[in-house]
């Protein structure tokens, strides 16, 4: 029996837009789209020997029916060709890449799409008993960001706790949190500068009133950032505990994706092999 050996034959990103900053007008299939479709361009496939689109998507909440599908049709892909959403959290995107490479392993397909999208700037707020009705009483809106993204419910906790946890049963200090954080932000923005991230990312074109803007670069990152500044911000979780907004994971939006397929089909449509995946946990 011959060896199915998947490649990654294309691969882009959008820019990553700061919560409620400028990709705020895109839903999360919209920015999937335009990941999708410059992928697809960029790795010279047929799209028509396509098997599958798998793209992760967290909050979905408001979303639509099928958001990989929604990506898939906005990014000018065949009507006919199947998608399904994977939700893993935070490695959804990552888990849909796996997804592809095992079925290209199998020998159930050739040739995949994956890849992760999401806007949290548009995630809905949730009115949980609107439909049975409220007889007397205040009640409240819950935040889908929160509720379905950033909230364990298992211990009842956000994952700003879950990491003050985590920091004290392996001793991370708020020092080691902050100076990781700043040189994570030194770093970027010296890629940036160097344009580094440019070859990997898809402009996005920005309808404004006064004209059209073009996004081409991360907005969250913090080139001015300084220790001095990142130990004077108070802790955002706990009462004493280490994890504040400069050390932690900020909301954002944006989407990824890649193309991904059987290496004998990547040799013959004569398509230029960035990646073989050779293993994963």
């Amino acid at each position: 029996m011959s060896e199915h050996i998947p490649v990654v034959v294309g691969a882009v990103r959008t820019p990553t837009g700061k919560f409620l900053s400028h990709l705020a007008s895109f839903t999360a299939p919209q920015l999937g789209a335009i990941a999708i479709k410059e992928a697809v361009r960029r790795s010279a496939i047929d799209p028509a020997t396509l098997d599958e689109v798998v793209m992760g998507n967290v909050v979905s909440a408001g979303v639509g029916q099928s958001p990989a599908r929604q990506a898939a049709i906005h990014a000018d892909l065949p009507d006919d060709l199947p998608a399904f959403t994977v939700n893993k959290v935070c490695g959804s995107g990552l888990k849909a890449v796996m997804l592809a490479a095992q079925a290209i392993r199998a020998g159930d397909a050739q040739a995949f799409v994956a890849g992760g999208m999401e806007s949290m700037s548009n995630a809905p707020y949730l009115l949980t008993q609107a439909r049975t009705g409220y007889r007397m009483g205040d009640s409240k809106m819950v935040d889908a960001v929160v509720h379905d993204g950033l909230w364990c419910t298992f211990e009842n906790i956000h994952m700003g706790e879950e990491a003050e946890i985590i920091a004290d049963k392996f001793g991370v200090t708020r020092a080691e949190q902050d100076n990781y954080s700043l040189h994570s932000h030194q770093k970027a923005a010296a890629a940036t500068a160097q344009g580094l991230f440019k070859d990997e990312i898809v402009p996005v074109e920005v309808k404004q009133k006064k004209g059209t803007l073009v996004v081409d670069s991360d907005e969250p990152i913090r080139g001015d950032t300084s220790m001095d500044a990142l130990t004077r911000l108070m802790p955002a979780f706990r009462e004493g505990g280490s994890v504040t907004a400069g050390n932690a994971p900020g909301l954002s939006d944006g989407a990824s994706a890649t193309v991904v397929v059987e290496q004998s089909l990547a040799r013959d449509q004569g398509l230029e092999v960035l990646a073989r995946i050779t293993g994963y946990a």
